[in-house]
């Protein structure tokens, strides 16, 4: 019996020495990888020519996701293709729940949910020495694009003349029900969407992203920024607020991905 458990007890130390000497190997070699690939730039070598993605955002008056897909032309240069959805939000919104709790929360006033859709291109260029051996790298981009606002309407749930319940929106025919509490109900997730109306217009952004994995296969990074919007028409989103067509916010996303 103390011979099987001195046997266990040796593979145990013996299977433990191993990984550890596994895990020390991975971090040479990991070493060594990265080296090679400071060295091969350092010559002129690009070491990923492409990578793929995506994350999300917070920004002043929203929030959202995106995803890109980016081409190396040189070192420091890269072309970046992407696509952003958001959802932006008005500063005066005060979101009232329902006293009953039996009806989804209103937003007096919110005449349409505004979710906007960017589709562009960036150009990248890095910053700092080549030779970056920690792998946290800083580069900057800017560029621009279409952008295009869908524009969904605000329905409540109320009494209508006749007395039944219906949602209505803020229109010509229904502006003074939509305006006159009392509300049994918010808009529901499926409400509106039947009444879409789209707002085109172009878009202009520049940041800084910091990567924490330039010399891995997986992206990690955090990126800071403004954005400027110009729509053809006046985006309306609230009833008693000043409409506009220009919108300038500040954002900061997480990038997450791979290259090759």
């Amino acid at each position: 019996m103390k011979k099987i458990a001195f046997l266990f007890i040796c593979l145990a130390a013996f299977n433990t020495a191993m990984a550890q000497r596994s895990k020390k190997d991975k971090k040479v070699e990991r070493r060594l990888r990265i080296n090679a690939l400071v060295s091969q730039e350092e010559e002129g070598v690009i070491a990923y020519r492409k990578h793929f993605v995506y994350g999300g955002k917070l920004t002043t008056d929203g929030y959202g996701l995106f995803m890109e897909i980016g081409r190396a032309k040189s070192i420091r240069n890269a072309l970046l293709f992407q696509l952003e959805i958001t959802e932006r939000k008005h500063p005066r919104e005060e979101k009232q729940t329902d006293p009953s709790g039996l009806g989804a929360p209103i937003i007096y006033g919110k005449q349409n949910f505004v979710y906007p859709i960017r589709l562009g291109a960036q150009f990248q260029y890095l910053l700092g020495n080549k030779s970056n051996k920690n792998g946290v790298s800083i580069s900057v981009n800017g560029g621009g694009g279409i952008a295009i606002s869908l524009l969904r309407p605000y329905m409540v749930e109320v009494l209508d003349n006749t007395g039944q319940r219906r949602f209505v929106k803020y229109d010509a025919q229904d502006s003074a029900l939509f305006l006159k509490p009392p509300y049994f109900s918010g808009p529901r997730l499926g409400t509106g969407w039947k009444n879409l109306k789209v707002s085109p217009g172009l878009y202009a952004k520049g940041g800084v992203r910091f990567d924490y994995g330039r010399y891995n296969e997986t992206v990690a990074a955090l990126e800071v920024g403004v954005m400027a919007e110009y729509y053809g028409k006046k985006v309306p989103q609230m009833v008693f607020e000043k409409q506009r067509q220009f919108f300038l916010s500040a954002y900061v996303a997480i990038v997450f991905g791979r290259r090759k």
